[in-house]
């Protein structure tokens, strides 16, 4: 897939949100909104999904395999470190839940449930339980023909949804969350995107411009609106319209933004017990209150990021090594040659 910078500038922006937010929470701030970069996440997600196995040949087993070695890894990581964390400083710790049942449910994806809730020992883990889930419904997909992946796809996860209405409280009306619906605005965004479609440039940047100003104005809907509508909505207008603004003017990618769309993965793992030891040392040293959440918030993305690079990064060139870019370059010479 040609690189799409937009979609890794959003990844970078959803992920420093999502710090942002938890941050504010820790201080009783107003930035609930940081939350919706979650939804932005599940978005792109769909999008990627679709874009990067669409017009090539299924393999599912492949595809499964290349996002359990993605995905788990650093997770278990995160986990494992955390419930030490958890076990050693529990007062450091307010809201995370430690059970041997809870660790080895966190580990595969099935944590306990609070409040109807899924409440993993990484607590941002909860949404990375409907990413496999997803991976796992994309899979199964990808065994039918192609002409017939994107129907049954979307008619899948909205089938989920729907039956999140007629589960009794347990882990089936908590994995058919509406939230699995954004998963489905990000295929239908990339299906579009790979049929050609476009928007005049002014139209795409409104519609990022509406979905930040709908992100804006949460606070003015009902409280008991569905977050796939209330955040959902938004961030599919916002991925849609970044992407066709980029395709209707293409840009040169800066390498601040680039690198924390690369280390989004990890900044959003990592940041809540990065954020916990880090607030431990802004207080010991005595930084004034004022300052506090400012230097917790920096400090916090730069040893997130920091870790993408020496954590993320090489588990990635491990589990997935590049092939060399002679043997890529022989190997789309001989495809132009057989397309001639």
């Amino acid at each position: 897939m040609t690189s799409i910078h937009s979609i890794q500038y959003l990844r970078g922006l959803a992920a420093c949100a999502v710090v942002c937010f938890h941050i504010s929470e820790q201080f009783g701030g107003p930035f609930d909104v940081g939350a919706a970069g979650v939804d932005v996440f599940f978005v792109i997600s769909g999008f990627i999904m679709w874009v990067t196995t669409a017009g090539r040949p299924a393999d599912p087993w492949r595809f499964m395999g290349r996002r359990i070695t993605r995905i788990v890894p650093l997770y278990w990581i995160v986990t494992l470190l955390t419930a030490a964390g958890i076990l050693l400083k529990p007062q450091f710790f307010y809201g995370h839940f430690f059970s041997v049942p809870n660790f080895l449910g966190s580990l595969f994806f099935v944590p306990v449930l609070q409040e109807g809730a899924l409440h993993p020992i990484v607590i941002q883990g909860w949404t990375l339980c409907y990413e496999m889930m997803f991976y796992l419904v994309f899979t199964l997909v990808l065994f039918l023909g192609e002409r017939w992946r994107f129907g049954v796809l979307v008619g899948a996860l909205v089938a989920i949804v729907a039956l999140h209405f007629v589960f009794p409280a347990g882990y089936a009306h908590a994995f058919t969350d509406p939230v699995v619906i954004e998963f489905a605005a990000g295929v239908a965004v990339g299906r579009l995107w790979l049929q050609g479609a476009r928007l005049p440039l002014l139209v795409a940047l409104a519609m990022v411009g509406a979905g930040f100003l709908l992100l804006a104005a949460g606070p003015l809907f009902d409280a008991d609106l569905p977050r796939a509508l209330r955040w959902g909505l938004p961030a599919a207008l916002i991925v849609a319209g970044a992407v066709f603004a980029e395709r209707a003017r293409p840009f040169k990618p800066a390498a601040l933004p680039n690198f924390l769309g690369d280390a989004s993965y990890s900044i959003y793992l990592w940041h809540v017990v990065v954020g916990v030891l880090t607030t431990g040392v802004v207080l010991r040293i005595g930084i004034p209150a004022a300052l506090q959440p400012a230097t917790i918030l920096v400090a916090t993305l730069a040893l997130s990021a920091m870790l993408y690079l020496i954590v993320e990064k090489p588990l990635i060139t491990l589990l997935h090594p590049q092939r060399p870019k002679s043997a890529v370059k022989a190997r789309s010479a001989a495809a132009a040659g057989a397309a001639e």
